[in-house]
């Protein structure tokens, strides 16, 4: 058996804002019941973590879709 991948919609939320990127996930063939993500994308995703922090709209929005939280 072969390993599979697919895309999914992960939320990266930091500071004020949240994220929606489109990753691929991998399903080993060895135990194809849990997606796991490969050491770049998780990479990636803590480089889009800090650049949230830092308030990198322009980065962000090239990414995926920003939201903004609403203060209650």
């Amino acid at each position: 058996m072969k390993e599979r991948r697919e895309k999914r919609k992960r939320w990266v939320r930091r500071g004020p804002y949240a994220v929606e990127v489109e990753v691929e996930v991998v399903y080993p063939a060895g135990d194809p019941s849990e997606p796991c993500l490969e050491p770049a994308t998780v990479r990636w995703l803590d480089e889009i973590a800090r650049r949230a922090e830092e308030g990198d709209l322009a980065y962000l929005k090239s990414v995926g879709e920003v939201f903004r939280a609403v203060p209650g």
